[in-house]
């Protein structure tokens, strides 16, 4: 799966993407957040309050509690705003 950062999730980070291998175990979005920030600092601070990262599957908005199902990409980025 492809994992793609933006914003200041990218900051954190440290890469705005890359491929990803989780245990399949991993089974929904929040699953998916709580393995990355289990990996090591940097996605823990980039991942440090959940529920105000934004994620996408395939480019279609996604909630917590989405399964990951047959998924080529996850995005993640904060809220955004209109104008």
């Amino acid at each position: 799966m492809k994992a793609v950062y933006f914003a200041w999730v990218r900051e954190r980070v440290g890469k705005s993407e890359e491929e990803i291998f989780p245990p399949a175990a991993v089974k929904t979005v929040a699953d998916l957040v709580a393995w990355l920030s289990a990996q090591d600092e940097t996605y823990a601070h980039a991942f440090e309050r959940p529920g105000t990262v934004r994620a996408a599957l395939d480019r279609v908005h996604a909630q917590p509690d989405a399964p990951l199902g047959e998924a080529r990409e996850i995005a993640f980025f904060p809220p955004m705003t209109g104008g």
